[in-house]
């Protein structure tokens, strides 16, 4: 389902821990990083849609998160040529994408990676809000950057001392390429077994 202009309609997902921290998925079988996200089906809401790619990708369901805000209006990003099908260039630019900022209200302990048959990531980690955009996929930077900069006035700092990381808890690195070609160890915090 493609819009007039060749975009289809999508939802993100930023996720919220206690600490105000996001929910990081690295790809199945690559070293990027990324937010939950995916296609709204014909007939759906972008609230319905999130929750089913919430359930599909994360394995938390509606009662697991509590939604806080999300984007005024669509968010685009055009996807390189080398990463269109065939069959639909011409006709498919990018993505236009709805953005969701969700509380966890459940544990980590709900957090399933393999609900689908086809998972989308094989490892995750709680992750300062500002994520390094050096390990998100080039062409979805911009929006990247955009989603966090609005949903941000949806955040209070954590205000109760045991919403705190305890002092010399140190926090898990994030895999990030130091330049090109240039791959480091990725420190995985929580990684699911096939």
């Amino acid at each position: 389902m493609l819009d007039r202009e060749g975009y289809r309609p999508n939802v993100g997902i930023i996720l919220l821990n206690h600490q105000n921290e996001v929910w990081w998925g690295k790809r199945v079988r690559e070293h990027s990083w990324q937010f939950p996200q995916g296609g709204i089906k014909h007939g759906e809401t972008p609230e319905q849609a999130m929750y089913r790619e919430l359930e599909e990708e994360v394995g938390l369901r509606a009662e697991h998160v509590k939604i806080i805000g999300r984007t005024r209006d669509w968010l685009r990003y055009d996807v390189p040529d080398h990463f269109i099908k065939r069959e639909v260039r011409g006709h498919y630019r990018g993505q236009k994408q709805i953005w969701f900022l969700l509380r966890m209200v459940g544990r980590d302990c709900d957090v399933n990676l393999r609900v689908s048959e086809h998972p989308e990531f094989d490892a995750w980690r709680w992750h300062d809000y500002w994520v390094p955009m050096d390990v998100v996929i080039e062409f979805k930077r911009d929006v990247y950057m955009k989603a966090l900069q609005e949903l941000s006035r949806f955040i209070n700092r954590p205000a109760q001392a045991h919403a705190r990381r305890p002092r010399g808890t140190p926090k898990a690195p994030l895999a990030a390429a130091q330049s090109a070609g240039d791959t480091p160890p990725v420190v995985v915090v929580r990684a699911e077994q096939p």
